[in-house]
């Protein structure tokens, strides 16, 4: 398997981002729901649901996010309203970390994505950014830890050289 794209945001202002960047793994997985949540769990993500991406700016400021593309294909708009937006097909794996903000922008009809958090990951609120509460929530994204494993690869894979430097 070829090396995860990698895209670093910067915070915004509402999005606090993050240090560490959004990795896309391109065609990585079967594009099948079953087998992307038997992976995930494999590697300590156990898969949270099966739907598409919220069509607003948003971020999770406790837990990272893996984004397995089962059916279709989507627009995502990552790192907040001046971020990247990223096409992800079925196969495709989206991990990101977080703070960084996810939009959905389009999306084709038979679109199905499986969402799963690091093990141990027992909040997964999503917040929309609140400026009064800018520099807390960036303190929270700052404290969350590397999870263990890559949701792709396992203990040896990419997030962990990548995000461990």
């Amino acid at each position: 398997m070829s090396a995860p794209e990698t895209h670093v945001f910067v915070d915004d202002g509402t999005m606090p981002n993050s240090r560490l960047p959004l990795l896309i793994y391109r065609a990585a997985l079967p594009a099948d729901a079953a087998a992307i949540e038997r992976v995930f769990s494999e590697h300590d993500w156990p898969p949270a649901w099966r739907d598409g991406v919220f069509p607003w700016h948003h971020f999770h400021p406790e837990t990272h996010e893996a984004l397995g593309v089962a059916a279709g294909q989507a627009k995502v708009l990552f790192g907040g309203p001046g971020g990247r937006e990223i096409e992800l097909a079925a196969g495709d794996v989206a991990v990101v970390p977080a703070g960084v903000g996810h939009c959905g922008v389009s999306a084709s009809d038979d679109l199905v994505i499986v969402g799963a958090y690091p093990a141990g990951a027992t909040r997964r609120a999503a917040s929309r950014g609140d400026p009064a509460r800018h520099c807390a929530l960036r303190a929270a994204v700052a404290a969350v830890a590397i999870p263990i494993a890559d949701p792709v690869q396992g203990a040896a894979g990419a997030l962990c050289d990548i995000w461990r430097g």
